[in-house]
């Protein structure tokens, strides 16, 4: 049986979960989101893994639910809580969570996009909200495409129109565009600039985003920020940090990053 999610390690500290069954489109049946949820929980507490990156096989980034599944009645429930520990799983990784779109992006799919940490886009991508053509609404996905999008789901949870790249870079669903022969080269610019950053920092950085997201300014929210900062600075790498910066040295996991990654090329040339 051909695997439904490949696991690539394209650069030191990468992990790369690839959807694979191009022949319907990378849809996200039950088992392909036991899968990513699984491997999301297993590399997000591998202590070599800085950061994962979700695409798809061939020339679609990720179709929504397995149609032919969705028709049996007795998988209905078993398929939302899949949906719901998969996006759960993004969120309570600790570590950044990235999604390479190229083609389409529909559906479940577009929720991927929308959960993921950081989303970046080819020019020839292309999302849509299809469910309500089916009957059906975007429910499970819905909280994380609302985040994403803002005001502009109004329009698309209702439509189910297709729309481009621009427009999903303009509605704020995804962060960065680039040239369909350039993605790869942005995605890995954007993954040499958080090897750069500190593990630690990053995981409390990505739980404060989520905190954060939609509470009031007010007295709590001021205590709350002061506490993580001072928690922060304290914390091993936070004195590291900020020592290498007076000392005008590389910090320690820049280092460690480099000697394990130069280790690795002296391994594959003997």
């Amino acid at each position: 049986m051909t695997d439904l999610v490949l696991i690539e390690r394209p650069a030191e500290g990468v992990v790369l979960l690839r959807i694979n069954r191009p022949e319907a489109r990378n849809a996200l049946n039950l088992e392909v989101r036991k899968l990513l949820a699984r491997y999301l929980a297993e590399f997000g507490e591998d202590t070599t893994t800085r950061a994962i990156v979700l695409t798809g096989s061939e020339k679609s980034f990720a179709a929504g639910a397995d149609i032919k599944e969705m028709a049996d009645a007795g998988t209905i429930d078993m398929l939302q809580r899949g949906v719901h520990k998969l996006w759960r799983s993004i969120a309570a990784c600790p570590k950044p969570v990235i999604a390479r779109v190229h083609g389409d992006a529909y559906a479940g799919g577009m929720g991927l996009v929308a959960a993921c940490d950081i989303a970046i886009a080819s020019f020839n991508a292309a999302f849509c909200l299809s469910e309500t053509r089916l009957g059906l609404i975007p429910a499970t996905i819905g909280p994380y495409v609302v985040r994403a999008m803002g005001n502009a789901a109004r329009r698309y949870f209702l439509t189910a129109e297709k729309f481009d790249a621009s427009e999903a870079y303009r509605v704020g669903l995804v962060h960065e565009l680039a040239p369909p022969e350039e993605l790869d080269g942005r995605v890995n610019q954007l993954l040499g600039d958080l090897i750069q950053t500190s593990g630690h920092a990053v995981t409390e950085a990505k739980r404060l985003v989520r905190d954060l997201a939609g509470r009031a300014i007010d007295d709590a929210l001021v205590a709350d920020t002061a506490e993580r900062i001072a928690a922060i600075r304290t914390s091993e790498d936070g004195r590291e940090g900020v020592q290498a910066f007076l000392e005008k040295r590389k910090s320690r996991w820049v280092a460690e990053y480099e000697a394990t990654a130069a280790q690795d090329d002296e391994d594959e040339e003997m």
